[in-house]
């Protein structure tokens, strides 16, 4: 079976793109279609070694760094330069860059079949928060909305081509019946820490998390709320640490009190660790499409505090592997806080928990679905 895989780009090293290794550890022979990739960036390091093959736009100064946002429209030129005809099937990993549309679904063409695990209809289309807030600019807004009528039809048009769409979420999911009016198979994305497969086999593990800071642990942007955090840290004064970069970090370092701790980009191992001392995560974005880190920390051993919406409703267990909160500020996250004091969160359900969204569930997932469709 000759498969082909087509993410977005290779850049940052996020959810998206641990999902996409997952998909050559399983297919290793199948090479990678993107429309750039940036080389020495962290997502370059992991797939510096595979079958990466660029678009014409890898190939345009300033593309990979500084244009490729602006000159989105340019995504459909991107995919329909790639010829894939001569693969059975087609996986595709879909995000904001639109990309999808190389399946045979409603046309004469025979090869190849193609599988869209989407981790979101792009959310700049579809009025959800994102990384950057670019609306608050008058011309930035006027050209996106023009940009943005023509995009969402040709996103609803290469949607429809799609044979079979799996989804990162029962959200998501939603999302895809309701843009593009598509049923969707939920299949979670692998989460994988080595820290609790030891962790689940010992019997001292404490009833109690005695570790005094509380964690964030992703892209700093504006859509992940993050100030909510910090502002809770300066007002009740307890250690906040916070992992990651992004656009949103200069404001959000403006913002911070002394007991918050910006620790930038980390390794895996260092990031587990973190989670494994930490008294509890915090996952504050409004409307996640699924959320990979909250499972990581329950991975080990750790609660989280997530605000009760988007794919956070799926993983975390209200009262058992962590907390879920309803008014998404500063006060009702302290009310969380206050809260997960006072109930009994055992570690060992943190980590059964977290092995229902296991790297090796998802595989054996993936595998069959792919094995039923041919």
């Amino acid at each position: 079976m000759r498969v082909a895989l087509v993410h977005d780009y290779i850049r940052e090293f996020g959810g998206a793109e641990r999902v996409l290794l997952a998909l050559s550890e399983i297919w290793p022979e199948a090479p990678i279609y993107t429309a750039f990739y940036r080389k020495g960036s962290p997502a370059w390091e992991r797939f510096k070694d595979r079958d990466i093959r660029v678009s014409w736009a890898h190939h345009v100064p300033f593309f990979s760094t500084k244009l490729h946002s602006p000159l989105r429209f340019l995504a459909p030129a991107i995919w329909n330069s790639f010829s894939l005809r001569e693969y059975d099937i087609v996986i595709s990993s879909a995000s904001w860059y639109i990309t999808k549309g190389f399946g045979t679904r409603g046309t004469e063409r025979k090869n190849p079949i193609e599988i869209c695990y989407c981790h979101t209809p792009p959310r700049w289309l579809y009025g959800y928060a994102t990384s950057k807030e670019w609306q608050r600019y008058a011309p930035i807004r006027a050209y996106a909305a023009a940009v943005g009528f023509f995009m969402r039809q040709y996103d609803f048009r290469a949607a429809q081509r799609v044979d079979h769409f799996i989804a990162n979420s029962e959200e998501t999911a939603r999302r895809i019946k309701k843009f593009y009016r598509r049923e969707a198979t939920v299949i979670y994305p692998p989460i994988e820490s080595q820290k609790s497969k030891v962790k689940s086999q010992k019997s001292n593990l404490s009833k109690k998390n005695t570790k005094s800071y509380y964690l964030v642990v992703g892209r700093l942007a504006q859509s992940k709320n993050i100030e909510l955090a910090i502002l809770a840290a300066n007002s009740e004064k307890f250690p906040l640490h916070i992992v990651g970069t992004g656009p949103d970090e200069a404001r959000l370092k403006q913002l911070a009190g002394p007991t918050v701790t910006f620790m930038g980009y980390q390794s895996d191992e260092k990031v587990r660790g973190l989670y494994g001392e930490a008294k509890a995560f915090l996952a504050l974005a409004s409307d996640e499409d699924f959320g990979m880190t909250p499972v990581e920390a329950m991975a080990e051993g750790t609660p989280v505090v997530a605000y009760r919406g988007g794919g956070y409703v799926e993983s975390v267990v209200d009262g058992k592997t962590g907390v879920l909160f309803d008014e998404l500020t500063t006060d009702g996250l302290l009310v969380a806080l206050d809260r997960l004091e006072t109930v009994n969160i055992e570690p060992k359900d943190c980590i059964r928990q977290a092995e229902k969204f296991s790297k090796e569930r998802f595989v054996r997932e993936m595998k069959k679905f792919v094995t039923e469709q041919i």
